[in-house]
Parts: C-alpha cells; structure tokens; sequence
C-alpha cells in the first residue's frame, strides 16, 4: 500500500508541474507514464486524485475539446497558475441557434432600413432596386463564409473577427487589417444610434404632448444617451439577450408599420420619381452616399463570430450548423424588413422622402408615435450588441498590457468613457443621412462585403476560375467600388450639411 501511494503522489506531482502541462486543451503524461493500462488502473482506483490524461496510446476521443483563439485554451481539470480567472471570463457556449438569428437581427436591422426610401430617391427604380438585390445576396454570402471559417482549423474557434484576420494575415499585419475597420463599425454604429436614438424620441414625445415645453435635439440625444450608461454595465454579451430580444422584435413591428403607413397614405398627388435635382457635382456626390446608406443596413458581420462564439460546438455538431440556422432567419426577417420599407417609401414618397421615412408619416399620430418609440427600444439594444465586443477589447488590453486589475471598477470606468464619447461625437454630428453614408462605406463595406471574400481566398485557396473563386473575386472588386465611392459622398456630404448647421441646438 505504501508503493502504490508513493507511486500516485509522484504522478500527481509530475502532472502538475508546467514542464508537462501543453497549451492545446490536454494534460500529457510524463514519458515514464506512457503505459495506457497502467495509467487507467490508478485513475479507476484513484479518480479523485487524477486529472483526465492523453498519452501516446491513447484513443482519439480522449482528444479535449475545441478552444479558443482568443481565450485560454487550458482545460479548467488542470490551470495553470493565475490563469483560471481567465478562462471563466471566456465566452460561454450556451446560446442556441435562435440566439443568433436575433442577435444578428439586432446588429443588421436597425436605422438603415429608415434610410432606406432616401437612397432610392438618389439611385431611382433600376438602380436602386438592383443595389438592394445584389447588396442581399453579397452579404449573405459574405455571412457565410465567415460562419464556416469560424472553425476553419481543426480544433481552434476564431470568437472574433481580429483572431481570423491573425490567422490570415499573420500576427502582425492581420490587426492592423481588420481591427481598424471592426472599430469604424462598431463605434460609428454606436454614434448613428445615439442620434436616432434622440431624435425618434424627440418625435415620440412631440407627438403625445402638444403643449410640452420643446426641447433642443441636443438634449434629446443627451436623455436618450443616459440609459446606456445603465445598459453598458451588464457584463457580458450573453447578459444581454433579453434585450437583444426585445430590439429585433422591435424592428420588425416598426419596419411593418413603416411600410405599412406609406401605403395607408397612398402616392402623393405631386410625387415624382425623377433624380432630385442637384448640380451635377452634388448629385454624383449623394448618388455615393446612397451607396453608404444601403451597406449600412448590412452591418452585421462586424459582430458575426462574437455571435457565433456563444453557440456550443462538438465534431458532431459543429457551431457553423446552427449558426446558418439562425443566419437564414435573420435574412429571412432582413427582406421582410428591408424591400417593404424600400419600395413602398419610395412609391408614396418619391424623390420627396425624407431621410427617416417615419418623420414623413404624421397619421395616424398614435401609430407613428408607437413606431418611434419602437425605434428606440431597437437602438438601446443594438448600441449593446455592437458595443459589448468592444467593451470586452479594451478591458482585456488594460488588464494584460498595462497590468490593471479586472472587475467592477475597471468595467465602470472604461464603458462610462465609451459611452460619453459616443454621446459627445453624436451630440456634436448629428448628420443622420450623411453619418450613414460615411460610416457605411468606410466601415461596413469592407467588414461586410470584401474582407470575408479575401480571407476565404487565402485560408481555402480555390481553383482559378472556378464558381467559388470567380464570386469572391467580384464581390472584392464591388465591394471596393462602394467602399471607396460611398466614403468620399458621404464626408463630402457632412462637410457640406455642417457649414449651414447650427451645432448643439
């Protein structure tokens, strides 16, 4: 009895010591233990005392799991020293496939599909409805290519766009590719929602209360702003579901009567749907905003395998599964929202539609108060869709790179700043329409509509010429197109809006 305990105290300690403990989600016996049934007649005597063990001899299925490119991949049967912590504050596998469909509605519909009926009036019927069409199909596809490269390599989820991006363009220029843009996205969403925010409560309230004394839009921005200083500190992406939730029901049911009023009020007497006449210049400049607009209403790639890294994957059942479940849904719910509110906006409207079509309906006034107020309740939860990756970023670099140690205080500090920024950017811009069209080009075409397709051309590598290759390579060149045209008019519109407006009113 005495050797076999000396025996068991010396394989616990050899396990246990870093020299042995391999960073791939497995503990590897010492060489002296390479015996397959002597190791697995102490573990049935001694289950307490042994952590699971993979030897040379052992079968596949003793193989861990799946990890994490951007968690630590150890198996929480044996830490190492200091890094438990860290593997709890790793995304947790527990959403289902329905999550997605309404995390991703969340992230995709939202004020862009209001803008929507303006782009149509720079673009016209043709064009437009082509944009719209091929902007769809793009996306789609771009979706789900990210969806299969998030476990492109075996054994390894990419839980983030910048950890795919390393792992196609090496360590060192793959943030520099990917992380830029990831943050034009999510904070320029942040800014466009805290201005629709505002103003669709301003309209709210305007609506309901006749006699209320007016208030600044400024301020409205300001009230609505001050809720996420509340909502920013749920702690992690799953915590926010229930919101989630309540914001892609919302935009459905705000969509619906969007469209659904401008057909209740019919074509107006005087509509036309000639180009809105412009100078030359100016028109080809709003023609490339309304590109932005559109690519816009497609944003929600940026946060696509912050998503998918919620879902649980086994080699039976791999996340990508379930996650194009839930894609197909939300562009199911994306088409329903989208073409409705597009064409028929523009049919009841024509080149005289505002850039929120909801400001251009006024009855019935209960209805339209109620759409806005929707549209409110959809941004408080999309802010937090697109904001808590972001959050998760910059307190996982404090906490590794300037040794700050995690918890409430950090969390409270670092999401009061963000959220004031955001505040103070989208208070001082309030360009609704020409915020859309910049951040749409600069942001969200790239991260939506080309840089899946480079990605997949160097991590699958397909045969020149071939279906697969030849539709990557044309949605590069598109994507670029409305990239570049849709930054240019949509700055040059804000630079144009600002010199006629009177900031902080």
């Amino acid at each position: 009895m005495l050797d076999e305990a000396t025996h068991i105290c010396r394989v616990i300690g050899l396990l246990y010591k870093r020299v042995f403990v391999e960073r791939v989600g497995t503990v590897r016996a010492p060489p002296q233990l390479q015996n397959h049934d002597e190791i697995q007649r102490l573990r049935h005597n001694h289950k307490s005392c042994l952590p699971p063990l993979v030897t040379q001899n052992s079968p596949p299925s003793a193989v861990a799991p799946m990890v994490s490119a951007s968690s630590p991949p150890l198996p929480k049967e044996a830490p190492l020293e200091g890094e438990w912590e860290e593997e709890e504050q790793g995304p947790r596998r527990e959403a289902k496939w329905w999550y997605s469909t309404f995390h991703t509605v969340t992230a995709m519909v939202g004020a862009g599909v209001l803008s929507l009926p303006y782009a149509m009036a720079y673009l016209g019927w043709g064009p437009g409805m082509a944009v719209m069409v091929i902007s769809w199909c793009m996306t789609l596809h771009t979706f789900w290519l990210l969806i299969q490269l998030h476990e492109s390599t075996t054994g390894v989820r990419f839980d983030r766009y910048i950890d795919l991006a390393r792992h196609a363009f090496g360590p060192k220029l793959g943030p520099w590719i990917v992380l830029p843009q990831q943050l034009i996205v999510q904070v320029g969403v942040n800014i466009v929602y805290m201005v629709t925010g505002g103003t669709c409560l301003q309209k709210f309230m305007e609506m309901i209360c006749d006699d209320c004394t007016q208030l600044r839009h400024s301020y409205w921005i300001v009230i609505f702003g001050s809720t996420h200083f509340l909502l920013s500190q749920l702690p992690n992406f799953n915590s926010v579901y229930g919101v989630s939730l309540a914001a892609a029901v919302m935009s459905l049911c705000y969509s619906t009567i969007a469209w659904a009023g401008c057909l209740s009020k019919g074509r107006q007497p005087d509509v036309s749907y000639d180009y809105k006449k412009t100078s030359g210049a100016d028109s080809i400049f709003r023609v490339f905003n309304a590109l932005g607009q559109i690519s816009f209403a497609y944003a929600g790639h940026a946060v696509a395998l912050e998503i998918q890294a919620t879902i649980p994957s086994t080699p039976g059942k791999p996340s990508r599964v379930a996650m194009w479940k839930g894609a197909i849904g939300a562009y199911f719910v994306n088409a329903v929202c989208y073409f409705p509110v597009a064409i028929i906006g523009y049919w009841a409207f024509g080149q005289d539609v505002t850039d929120n079509v909801l400001v251009a309906l006024q009855k019935p006034s209960w209805l339209i108060a109620a759409a806005n107020l929707m549209v409110v309740v959809h941004v408080l939860g999309s802010y937090q869709v697109f904001a808590m990756p972001l959050f998760a970023l910059i307190e996982k670099v404090l906490t590794k790179k300037f040794n700050v140690r995690s918890g409430v205080a950090l969390r409270l500090f670092v999401r009061t700043c963000y959220v004031a920024f955001t505040l103070f950017m989208a208070v001082t811009f309030p360009f609704f329409g020409d915020l859309l069209g910049f951040f749409g080009g600069f942001g969200f075409a790239p991260t939506s509509y080309f840089l899946p397709s480079i990605i997949w051309l160097i991590l699958k590598k397909p045969k020149k010429f071939t279906t697969q290759w030849i539709v990557n390579w044309v949605g590069i060149f598109v994507g670029v197109f409305i990239m570049l045209a849709s930054t240019i008019g949509g700055f040059r519109n804000i630079i144009a809006d600002s010199a006629s407006y009177k900031f902080y009113q």
